[in-house]
């Protein structure tokens, strides 16, 4: 009786997993048929907008399932291989590229610029003041620019290049966002007590030395300086 009782358990518990898994692959299909059917309905010269893990990231639609955008990557500076830089970026390459402030235009499908995420197309016409560019000069500027480029998180970033396509201005609301958000930790006294306390700990724990005084010397008298 046990056995035969352990038997339709795991009976019943396998036809729940094939039923889990088959309808998991349905919304699978029925989200990837969702994502092309969006990407069909997109225009040569939009800005796409997509959401990735620590920012959002731009790009400028060329027509026939390409984008370009500008993407921050280690590899052109190590390597030469053009098959094995052009394969997707991913975040490793990217953080990388980002610390050696080495970045490049490049034309990919929708597919891999959105790297999972969802895609918003013309999310800035609303609040840019700046009246865009016709479709066609947008992309033209954005396929100009396709190539090496330089690189900075603050000043020449992935939003600059598709505000300068799109608008004729570079400008990044993420990076004036994150400005005023240090302007604000800037100006809190607090935070200059906080440098000078870990840095009279530091020289404790470590010893007096130029690589313990000076760097928290100076972080302590810039901040002072910058409240």
């Amino acid at each position: 009786m046990k056995s035969l009782l352990v038997g339709l358990m795991v009976f019943i518990f396998e036809k729940i997993l094939i039923f889990s898994n088959l309808k998991k692959f349905r919304l699978q299909n029925r989200n990837v048929e969702a994502r092309s059917a969006e990407f069909c309905t997109l225009n040569r010269g939009d800005l796409l907008q997509v959401p990735r893990t620590l920012f959002i990231h731009f790009g400028i639609y060329l027509g026939n399932n390409k984008v370009a955008h500008l993407m921050p990557d280690i590899l052109p500076a190590i390597f030469d291989n053009k098959c094995l830089i052009g394969k997707v970026v991913t975040n490793k390459r990217l953080i990388l590229g980002v610390l050696a402030k080495v970045a490049s235009i490049r034309v990919d499908t929708v597919q891999d610029f959105a790297y999972g995420g969802s895609i918003i197309v013309n999310p800035m016409d609303k609040s840019f003041k700046t009246k865009p560019l016709s479709n066609e000069e947008v992309a033209q500027r954005a396929e100009k620019r396709v190539g090496a480029t330089s690189y900075s998180l603050l000043w020449d970033n992935c939003e600059h290049f598709v505000t300068y396509c799109r608008y004729g201005s570079p400008v990044s609301f993420q990076a004036n966002k994150f400005c005023d958000v240090l302007k604000k930790i800037i100006r809190d006294q607090r935070i200059v007590v906080i440098s000078a306390a870990a840095g009279l700990v530091l020289t404790l724990c470590v010893g007096l030395g130029p690589f313990t005084i000076l760097p928290s010397f100076l972080i302590t008298f810039t901040l002072w300086m910058a409240s």
